[in-house]
C-alpha cells in the first residue's frame, strides 16, 4: 500500500488559516508523511497552493472520487467544526485514516457517528491534540500523574484573543465560538493533568455590547471532578491575548505560560513553586503540527492505536455540550462518571524543529482571525 517510501500520503481537507499557516508547512518536518492533495472550494487557493506544494487540488464535489482514487492514505480535516462529520465519516467508511481537528464535531451525536464510522473498516482516527506531543505539556501531565505536585486540588486557566467577526469563527454560533475553539485547550489540559473526567459543569457567559458575535464572546466555566477537585477556565474572543494555566497540588503549584499556543518562537514554559522556592522549566519551540502528524503516521505504519483517539475527542465533546446547556439554562449540569482507557505516555513527546510559518499577508484568500 505504501510502496517503498513508507510515507503516509495525506490530503488536506479545508485550506483555511490553520492548514496554510501550520499543518501544510509542518508535514515537511516529518520523515514518514507527505502532502499529496488539497480539497478546497476556492479556485484561487486550489491553484496557488497546489503550485506551492506540488500537489493536486480537488473540489469538495470530487471528495468521494478522491477517497476512492488510491492516491491518498489519510486526510487531515480542518474545515469549520460543523462540517467535520460530513468529511470524516465518508473517509473512515472508505478505509482512509483520519486526523481530525478538535473539537471533534459540533454535537455529541455527530462525534458518536464519527466513532461508529471508524469501527466499520478499522481505519485509524486521531483527534489533533497537538499538545499531546509537545515535550513541556507531556512532562507536566506525566509529573502530575506521578504525584510530583502532591494531591491535585485545583486548576485555573485563561485563554483569550481578539477575533474578527468576519472570520468563519465569528459567526457560526456556539460551536464556532470560544468555548469549543479555545475552551478545548484548558479542558483537555485539566482532564489529562487530573487524569479524571468532570462530574459537574457550570458556565456563565457575557456578550460585549459593541461586538457583533452571535454567541457569548466571553465565557467562564467551573468544573467539579471526583476526589473533591475543581477547575475553572475563562475563554474569550473579545479581549487582548492571554494564555496560562495554574495547577495547584498539596506539594507544589505550577504556572504554565505560554501553555496552549504554537509557532516557531513559542516554547511552552512553566514555573514550579514549592515551600523551598520556585524553579522555571523552559522548553524549546517544536513543530507541533509536524509532531502530531509524525506520531499519527507512525501509528498507521506500525498498526498502533493512537492515544488521542475518538474516545478522547468524545470525552471533551460531552463537556463542551454541557457548557452549552448550562449557558442556555443557567443551571449546573451533572455528567455521568466516566473513565478513559488511554493516557498520554511520556514517549509521545516529539522534538521536530519548527517549520517557517507564512505570515498573514502571505496566506491565500484568508479572512484573518485576529481583529
Amino acid at each position: 500500500m505504501f510502496g517503498h517510501t513508507k510515507k503516509v500520503r495525506y490530503a488536506v481537507v479545508g485550506g483555511g488559516q490553520i492548514s496554510q499557516q501550520a499543518f501544510m508547512p509542518g508535514v515537511a518536518r516529518t520523515n514518514n508523511s507527505e502532502l499529496v492533495a488539497l480539497v478546497t472550494g476556492y479556485p484561487v487557493k486550489a491553484d496557488k497552493l497546489a503550485k506551492l506544494y506540488g500537489i493536486k487540488a480537488w473540489t469538495y464535489e470530487q471528495y468521494a472520487e478522491l477517497l476512492a482514487s488510491g492516491e491518498i492514505d489519510a486526510v487531515y480535516i480542518a474545515t469549520p467544526n460543523f462540517l467535520h462529520m460530513q468529511y470524516a465519516v465518508p473517509a473512515l467508511e472508505a478505509g482512509i485514516h483520519v486526523l481530525l481537528e478538535k473539537p471533534m464535531a459540533s454535537s455529541v451525536a455527530e462525534a458518536e457517528q464519527i466513532l461508529a464510522a471508524q469501527k466499520t473498516r478499522g481505519a485509524k482516527l486521531m483527534i489533533a491534540y497537538r499538545l499531546h506531543h509537545e515535550p513541556g505539556t507531556v512532562e507536566m501531565i506525566t509529573r502530575a500523574r506521578n504525584n510530583e505536585f502532591g494531591e491535585l486540588r485545583s486548576f485555573v486557566s485563561a485563554f483569550a484573543q481578539n477575533v474578527a467577526e468576519a472570520n468563519s469563527r465569528g459567526h457560526n454560533g456556539y460551536w464556532g465560538g470560544p468555548v469549543p475553539d479555545m475552551g478545548t485547550y484548558p479542558l483537555n489540559a485539566v482532564r489529562n493533568l487530573f487524569g479524571l473526567e468532570p462530574i459537574a459543569v457550570h458556565a456563565v457567559g457575557t456578550k460585549t455590547p459593541d461586538r457583533g458575535f452571535n454567541f457569548h464572546d466571553t465565557v467562564a466555566v467551573t468544573l467539579r471532578f471526583p476526589g473533591e477537585r475543581v477547575a475553572q477556565f475563562t475563554v474569550s474572543y473579545a479581549t487582548a491575548s492571554s494564555e496560562f494555566f495554574e495547577l495547584v497540588g498539596t506539594k507544589a503549584s505550577i504556572h504554565a505560560s505560554p501553555s496552549f499556543m504554537f509557532g516557531p518562537k513559542i516554547g511552552i514554559r512553566y514555573v514550579e513553586k514549592t515551600s523551598e522556592g520556585s524553579k522555571e522549566h523552559k522548553f524549546d519551540p517544536v513543530e507541533q503540527f509536524g509532531n502530531e502528524t509524525q506520531y499519527f503516521s507512525d501509528c498507521i505504519l506500525n498498526d498502533a492505536h493512537p492515544e488521542a483517539d475518538g474516545e478522547e475527542g468524545l470525552l471533551d465533546m460531552r463537556v463542551l455540550a454541557a457548557v452549552e446547556r448550562s449557558l442556555e439554562t443557567g443551571e449546573t449540569v451533572t455528567l455521568e462518571p466516566m473513565t478513559r482507557s488511554r493516557h498520554v505516555e511520556p514517549d509521545q513527546a516529539l522534538k521536530l524543529k519548527p517549520a517557517k510559518e507564512p505570515g498573514e499577508d502571505d496566506m491565500i484568500s484568508i479572512i484573518p482571525q485576529s481583529a
